[in-house]
């Protein structure tokens, strides 16, 4: 599977087109991670555990979109982009999207 943010794939030509795919989850905020998060915040540096939360959170989400664009027999997702939006307190979601489509092999 080809991903990329391009609108195109370089070199290949999309000879199909299906449209919209996604993939998201939906993560909370573990207790651990807030104390230490509150912690950092005191003395400053990376938030290494929110760093890994939305790492997993992305990859997961993209398995899905991946999943879906396979299904549908494409070789190829294009323009792909992620968004996070908060859904509850403690709780955010993260959204991959992009266009699956066939391209041609060389």
């Amino acid at each position: 599977m080809i991903l990329t943010s391009l609108q195109t794939v370089p070199g290949r030509d999309i000879t199909a087109h299906f449209g919209l795919v996604s993939g998201s989850t939906i993560r909370a905020k573990h207790v651990g991670r807030d104390l230490a998060a509150g912690f950092k915040n005191i003395f400053g540096g990376e938030l290494k555990g929110y760093t890994e939360l939305l790492q997993e959170s992305r990859d997961e989400a993209t398995q899905r979109m991946i999943q879906q664009a396979e299904s549908l027999g494409a070789n190829a997702i294009v323009n792909i982009r992620y968004a996070t939006s908060s859904v509850a307190p403690g709780a955010a979601e993260l959204f991959a999207y992009g266009t699956a489509v066939v391209v041609s092999t060389l």
